[in-house]
């Protein structure tokens, strides 16, 4: 397969070991280990996981650790679910099991590249379903009634929605959930975001496996659970897909690792505590980044996120974005990530989901930067 460089990613390497303050990451603050026992009880859960033999774990993810996700779903079984390398895994197989080339495919846009990216590298047709800013960047449902058509075999959904945080209703998830039955294709749901409303929003839809056969759902332990490292996500998903797609991963990754699993395990059993942590520091940053936005309301404006963690910061400033940011990176030690990666020119994306006294101290040495700049460059014209 030939694919197309993945431009954020290889941006984001370029300074995310070199910045003090790291605020386009797209996670809350990770857990240590140490957070995650204690959420069990320290002693038994460190002697248990002392003791796991580092031999090959069970290829679909433990049954423990399935019945456990699955029980997130509305009548799913452990058979249902496939344990993953991240939710970066399920989407890549996913893709290699639902599609040929010339299929046609939906996809939202803007996304994380790889829901655009893998299904064009397949040879699909890959019809964008854009989030606008002249439309605060909502899904507009009629807008997709005129993108599917006969060979139309997946429409890809991303609520609560990178980099935007838009979110769909469950009436207009159902809607687009019908779309699909009608032309008979399937939804594929990046989830990656679930669980992480925001105070004073309206509810957002749930699961799209929940509405029916036609649903999958992709899930992840890296965002509202802030446990990245332990690369761990997953696919929730009829059993002949889940099968399908165990048979692709033997060639890839075969199995998650034995401590990822125990880990991933206690994450799913504690996690309403593990929410509550999340709830707090992204409340906390919201109110922080308000006030710094409404400081500098000649320069900066955003649509606030409606759900998850992360948003599109517009800049009146007359400077390309991938410039602004190399820039904020070089000279604040600051990483926002330049919204032309994803497609939207004189935005940048921010997270937030970092420490509150990191992200304050960020905020401020990003400000003086971008003041500078725009005393040289001006506003935009």
């Amino acid at each position: 397969m030939k694919i197309e460089t993945f431009a954020l990613e290889r941006w984001m390497t370029r300074w995310e070991t070199v910045v003090d303050y790291d605020l386009a990451e797209s996670g809350v603050k990770p857990m240590t280990v140490s957070d995650l026992l204690e959420l069990e009880g320290r002693d038994a859960a460190l002697e248990h996981m002392l003791a796991i033999s580092l031999g090959y774990s069970e290829a679909r993810g433990t049954e423990e650790l399935r019945a456990l996700i699955a029980g997130l779903y509305h009548d799913l079984t452990p058979d249902d679910v496939l344990i993953t390398t991240g939710a970066i895994e399920a989407n890549f197989l996913l893709f290699n099991v639902l599609l040929n080339a010339g299929d046609h495919v939906v996809v939202v846009d803007p996304a994380y590249q790889q829901l655009q990216s893998v299904p064009k590298a397949i040879g699909c047709e890959v019809s964008l379903w854009r989030l606008k800013p002249e439309n605060e960047f909502r899904y507009d449902i009629d807008e997709l009634e005129t993108l599917v058509n006969a060979r139309t075999r997946l429409i890809v959904i991303n609520t609560p929605h990178n980099p935007t945080g838009s979110v769909m209703t469950d009436d207009e998830q159902r809607r687009v959930y019908q779309i699909a039955e009608r032309v008979g294709a399937q939804v594929m749901g990046d989830e990656a975001y679930r669980w992480l409303s925001l105070p004073g929003r309206r509810p957002f839809a749930g699961p799209v496996r929940d509405l029916g056969v036609r649903g999958i759902s992709v899930g992840t332990l890296s965002k509202p659970f802030g446990l990245p490292g332990l690369r761990i996500g997953w696919i929730a998903a009829t059993s002949e897909i889940v099968q399908a797609c165990w048979a692709q991963r033997d060639y890839i990754s075969l199995s998650p690792g034995k401590l990822n699993d125990y880990l991933a395990t206690l994450a799913i059993k504690h996690r309403e505590s593990i929410f509550a942590r999340t709830q707090e520091i992204v409340s906390k940053n919201l109110v922080i980044l308000e006030q710094w936005i409404h400081e500098r309301e000649e320069m900066i404006s955003w649509v606030a996120p409606r759900g998850g963690m992360l948003g599109l910061l517009h800049y009146d400033i007359n400077i390309p974005s991938y410039e602004l940011a190399d820039r904020l990176a070089a000279e604040a030690s600051v990483m926002l990530a330049p919204g032309a990666a994803f497609g939207y020119e004189h935005f940048l994306r921010i997270g937030v989901g970092g420490d509150p006294d990191v992200f304050r101290e960020g905020l401020a040495r990003a400000a003086q930067v971008i003041e500078a700049v725009y005393a040289e460059s001006g506003p935009l014209e």
